[in-house]
């Protein structure tokens, strides 16, 4: 998959991690108790709250509601199968 037209897109951007996504990070992990792989969801949800990104689409909800109170977390939910009669 290309990016290029993503990174031209106007309904896209770019979320670095600069120093204030690291600033955000510590302070997220002084204030919600944290270990492990569950660092790697902080710092997504550092970065989103230091680039005002207010919802996360994803499959692992569950690993997120810890952040609920300050992200939407949305989950993606596959289509529905037709049924049959």
């Amino acid at each position: 998959m290309h990016v290029a037209p993503f990174l031209r897109s106007k309904s896209f951007i770019v979320a670095d991690e600069a120093a204030a996504v690291t600033s955000q990070l510590l302070t997220l992990l002084q204030i919600i108790s944290l270990g492990g792989k569950q660092v790697h969801d902080a710092n997504i949800v550092a970065t989103m709250l230091v680039h005002g990104i207010e919802r996360l689409l994803t499959h692992n909800v569950a690993d997120f509601m810890r952040f609920s109170h300050l992200i939407t977390v949305v989950p993606i939910v596959a289509p529905s199968a037709p049924t049959t009669s």
